[in-house]
């Protein structure tokens, strides 16, 4: 399974939903939910080479942690 090295995150599941109708805030009888699809979101996901455990080797790492400089870039 692919996941970040240093957070372990990986795909998270939901629902996605599909609705019908006007809004009751928008003035109509409110909207319905008519469908229901499972769906799965994927993490950024980047392979670049880091220093891991005293040795430079290739790894996927997710870009939030790319951002927060959790990794060191080798």
């Amino acid at each position: 399974m692919r996941a970040c090295i240093i957070c372990d995150k990986s795909l998270t599941s939901g629902m996605k939903y599909k609705r019908r109708g006007m809004e009751k805030k928008k003035g109509g009888a409110g909207s319905k939910i008519v469908g229901k699809s499972f769906r799965q979101v994927k993490p950024n996901l980047q392979r670049i080479k880091i220093l891991f455990n005293g040795t430079v080797q290739r790894a996927l790492v997710c870009t939030s942690c790319i951002q927060a400089n959790k990794i060191i870039k080798a």
